[in-house]
């Protein structure tokens, strides 16, 4: 009974963090509040506050992580409704997907190299911007570590959604595809969760984007880490 209480009580934080992260977000906007990082803040600190653990909130996650699946399901509803926009720009988002993605994995890889890291940790930051799945199994791979690659995905995304929108509208980057394009291909799912909040035209272009640059990485990544490694 103790367990399913806690379970629901951090259901509802994660939701209540959540809807405070939008409204805050649209009075204050900037890359601090913007959902994946305020949330998360908020959370951490509530937990904290009432003494729970990670493990305390481990069902609560599993809860949540399942309903990723149909709230991934989901993306299709906007993509078909956007379907016409999308093949009408789909030459130049394909381009700028692939560059997006080779850019993201040479200079994590090259940054790397600059600072004499491990070639472990070179290995394991080249797969940053896809998502975590894909990225542990391609670490494997090529000699990375696979939950190195896990914490660096997952803070890529995190400073993707906060510096991305922010830096996009600092250099007048306001075409909806162009937008959704970026966050899906740098910042994974996270970065396709910020774009859906953007609007419905971001979040399907930022989904392709996730799946696409996920694909092209599986298959680029271990063709050209090994001459860096």
């Amino acid at each position: 009974m103790l367990n399913m209480s806690v379970t629901l009580f951090s259901i509802a934080i994660t939701v209540g963090a959540y809807l405070l992260s939008r409204k805050v977000g649209k009075r204050y906007p900037s890359p601090f509040t913007t959902p994946v990082f305020f949330s998360t803040t908020v959370i951490i600190v509530v937990l904290l506050s009432f003494e729970l653990t990670f493990e305390d909130y481990t069902l609560a996650k599993d809860i949540m992580t399942f309903l990723l699946g149909p709230a991934t399901v989901a993306l299709a509803v906007p993509l078909y409704k956007n379907r016409e926009i999308i093949k009408k720009h789909s030459g130049p988002a394909l381009v700028g997907m692939i560059l997006g993605t080779l850019s993201t994995i040479l200079a994590a890889v090259l940054l790397a190299k600059l600072f004499t890291l491990s070639s472990e940790l070179v290995a394991s930051l080249s797969v940053k911007s896809v998502t975590v799945p894909v990225a542990v199994e391609i670490s494997t791979i090529i000699g990375g570590d696979p939950a190195l690659t896990a914490a660096f995905v997952v803070a890529t995304g995190v400073l993707g959604t906060m510096i991305g929108p922010w830096l996009m509208s600092v250099t007048k980057i306001d075409h909806p595809l162009s937008r959704g394009l970026s966050l899906g291909t740098i910042s994974h799912g996270q970065g396709t969760a910020q774009a859906a909040v953007e609007g419905e035209l971001q979040g399907a272009v930022a989904g392709v984007a996730m799946g696409l640059a996920a694909i092209f990485t599986s298959v680029v990544v271990p063709i050209i880490i090994p001459f860096f490694i």
